[in-house]
């Protein structure tokens, strides 16, 4: 093949695949492209042959549809939304592991993360210096192995995986869009900055300038009036985001904290997981043995008697023989020993290490909130509450009290088992006539007195705890800690005659002191949690509304209808798409209009220059004849029409072409328009001007029209019925996905032609 005859762009990866895709979003650091398909599955694939990294098959606890994916923009976490159960997942590139979630209001139908590019000494002196916390913190120790898929997120060898969610200091923003006007920015992908009301219909596209002061937004608005075509029009508003860029470094360091606290949260949350987890069902079997006894015994004795009997004289009824030998059995004892042991000092080794340091780091940083809070000339425009932060405060000392309230618990039912069973085991020996070892035997009158001690209080029947908990007993006393339910505790600790309690009823000044903590003695350690997750969030809730509220919406147009029958395909490919030029402050926007059976890629250009003010400029553009064939003399009759268009870099865009003339093999051609040949200096006096109260395409015969034709930047796409197309310039790949969404092609887009590149060899269709 001669040069000349070449095709652009380098194919490098072809497949067939299983299942109909519906997004597509490459990495913006490393050649990987992220796909959602309507199974509801999550993939992560290379360029190289398109080969699989891995995929995150949908579950029931995250939601089955996906509808929005974008990648942090340092290209180490997926985020995407899934409509049926409204949730936002963080997502490892590494491995296909959910890090972080949370819940929205409504279905996600749009999501867009940026970077702020803005550059400030301010800034500066605070990302060299965000890392004080770990010089005063000590390291959060990393969540045991052994448990389920929850810990995995900390796992042993990566005890610092939680300092991926946290991510790069600079500040980024994850910002979404939904159904009904909902728009919410979220700084570092975790914390709500703000929730932007005033934008009508769904969202289809947005995009916030990187030095914060602008988001542009499109959106999709339904006339419900007439119910037979729903008519839709698109607006792109661009909203003054004025707050956020001039508190730029307060805003970041008020996130960054924000974030901090959002992972801690997380942190406490897997450390009770593993909590509950290591407190086994094994552990009951003393409550459930003792109830069916209490049902199936004949006597009148109450099992509390039955025991003390055993303990002072030795002898035990038949009955009671019975239960301790056939159903307990000596070996059954040792079993039930040695899980309580091994089961409670599991659980005070995650309280002391993992509860105690995470509350102490959460203690810390909102602290250190208050502080920021208390300078109201910096913060309080941002709607930081000191005294919404004093109340987190005060939450987070009850959590930290129920916390060493458990570990009293364990710390003495330990000791009162260990007693216990040891008697038992001696006394269940003496019964099956076995040899009972001298060390085992001897008992001293303390031990004796410590045993009734514990069979009075523990052993006395509850006739009302069967009506709720199916049971007469409760033995074991710290699964009720670690219950996540609203109920009472059942054995709640007991209080009388403790000097500090009585010393508090007496006062009345130190009662309601805000130095103590309040101390729920009635509560489990799962609703005390709830209570400190609920009213952090209510303080983290406040400087959304009030930044959001200060959005302003600065301009309002209406682009053009869109027909009923288009609405088969699938959300994620319809343009419009929005760019926004960091260097120049250019915001685009591109969608095409039908326009005699031709659908032309229309270009709105908004610049702001310095001094504020505005210029809309639009062009249609149309491709003149790329492939010259000898069928069609007269060049004119052939003409393109624009399938999907987005921008490659700030000079070009990348747009997929289909010819117009019904004739077979109708060639579909992937292209890169450069803006230099559409922006040229002799559009100056073809302005349109353009009455806002106007829809776009009611105009569109006026719109000015520039033909381009290309030069080698095309490719023609053999055999493919392209339709959609993915970019990104930075990492100089695309992504071509057929119209039945199964048939995927990359290309690398840049390639160096030394006029000598080897023949592609076709690969082989899965």
């Amino acid at each position: 093949r001669t040069p000349a005859a070449m095709p652009a762009f380098r194919q490098v990866g072809e497949k067939q695949l299983p299942q109909e895709v519906v997004f597509m979003c490459w990495s913006p650091k490393r050649d990987l492209i992220a796909l959602a398909n309507r199974a509801g599955e999550v993939l992560l694939h290379r360029l190289a042959n398109f080969q699989r990294v891995w995929s995150l098959p949908p579950n029931e606890n995250t939601g089955k549809e996906v509808t929005a994916l974008a990648w942090r923009p340092d290209g180490k976490i997926l985020a995407f939304g899934l409509a049926d159960t409204k949730r936002i997942i963080l997502c490892d590139v590494e491995k296909p592991e959910s890090l972080h979630s949370f819940s929205v209001d409504l279905s996600i139908t749009y999501m867009h993360w940026m970077e702020v590019t803005e550059e400030s000494s301010v800034l500066t002196s605070f990302y060299n210096a965000e890392d004080e916390s770990n010089l005063l913190l000590p390291k959060l120790p990393a969540l045991p192995k052994n448990y389920s898929t929850t810990a995995k997120i900390f796992s042993e060898e990566k005890s610092d995986e939680i300092m991926k969610l946290l991510g790069d200091v600079r500040l980024n923003a994850l910002v979404l869009g939904g159904s009904s006007g909902f728009i919410e920015i979220y700084a570092y992908g975790m914390f709500k900055i703000a929730t932007v009301n005033g934008v009508a219909g769904s969202c289809r596209g947005l995009c916030l300038s990187s030095d914060l002061k602008s988001l542009s937004v499109i959106t999709e608005i339904r006339d419900s009036s007439d119910s037979e075509a729903e008519i839709t029009y698109f607006q792109a508003s661009k909203l003054d985001t004025s707050l956020l860029s001039s508190y730029l470094p307060e805003v970041t360091r008020m996130a960054r904290k924000f974030t901090h606290i959002s992972t801690l949260l997380q942190y406490i949350k897997l450390s009770l997981t593993c909590m509950c987890e290591a407190w086994e069902e094994i552990l009951m079997q003393m409550d459930s043995r003792l109830t069916k006894f209490v049902q199936e015994k004949n006597t009148t004795t109450s099992v509390q008697d039955e025991f003390m009997q055993l303990l002072l004289w030795g002898k035990a009824s038949l009955e009671l023989q019975a239960l301790l030998m056939n159903q307990l059995t000596v070996k059954g004892l040792k079993k039930l020993g040695q899980s309580i042991e091994s089961s409670y000092s599991s659980i005070q080794k995650l309280v002391i290490s993992h509860l105690q340091s995470g509350s102490e780091a959460l203690l810390y940083h909102l602290s250190e909130l208050k502080g920021m809070a208390l300078w109201k000339q910096k913060y309080e425009s941002l709607g930081l509450d000191a005294s919404g932060i004093e109340e987190a405060i005060t939450a987070v000392g009850s959590f930290i009290l129920k916390a060493n309230e458990l570990l009293q618990v364990i710390d003495s039912s330990m000791k009162n088992f260990k007693a216990f069973f040891r008697w038992l085991y001696v006394a269940m020996l003496r019964m099956s006539e076995d040899h009972v070892l001298p060390e085992l035997n001897k008992m001293t009158q303390k031990d004796i007195t410590f045993v009734a001690d514990f069979l009075t209080e523990h052993f006395n029947e509850a006739p009302e705890l069967y009506n709720r908990k199916g049971k007469y007993f409760n033995v074991e006393r710290v699964g009720q800690y670690l219950k996540d339910e609203d109920d009472d505790l059942v054995s709640p600790p007991n209080t009388e005659g403790n000097q500090w309690f009585n010393f508090l009823k007496n006062s009345t000044h130190l009662k309601e002191s805000p130095l103590l903590f309040p101390y729920y003695p009635e509560k489990s350690l799962h609703f005390v949690k709830r209570q400190m997750e609920g009213i952090i969030d209510q303080c983290l809730q406040k400087p959304a509304d009030v930044i959001g509220r200060s959005v302003h919406q600065a301009v309002c147009l209406s682009l053009y209808k869109i027909s009923q029958s288009e609405d088969s395909t699938p959300q994620l490919f319809k343009l419009p798409f929005l760019w926004n030029d960091k260097t120049s402050n250019i915001h685009y926007v591109l969608f095409t209009i039908l326009e005699n059976s031709v659908s032309k890629i229309h270009i709105l250009r908004r610049h702001t220059d310095t001094s504020r003010s505005v210029s809309n400029r639009i062009l249609a553009v149309e491709f003149g004849n790329i492939l010259n064939n000898s069928i069609t003399e007269s060049s004119d009759s052939r003409c393109y029409s624009c399938l999907d268009a987005h921008f490659y870099d700030d000079e070009t865009v990348t747009v997929i072409l289909k010819e117009n003339v019904e004739q077979e093999g109708k060639e579909r051609v992937l292209a890169q328009l450069p803006l230099s040949s559409v922006y040229t200096d002799e559009d100056q006096d073809r302005k349109f001007i353009w009455d806002s109260t106007e829809r776009l395409d009611e105009r569109r015969g006026e719109i000015p029209t520039c033909t381009v034709v290309l030069e080698n930047q095309w490719r023609v796409l053999e055999n493919m019925k392209a339709q959609y197309v993915s970019v990104n310039g930075i990492r100089k790949v695309s992504c071509v996905l057929s119209s039945n969404l199964r048939h995927v092609r990359v290309f690398e887009m840049d390639v160096e032609d030394d006029g000598e590149i080897e023949e592609e060899e076709e690969e082989e269709t899965t």
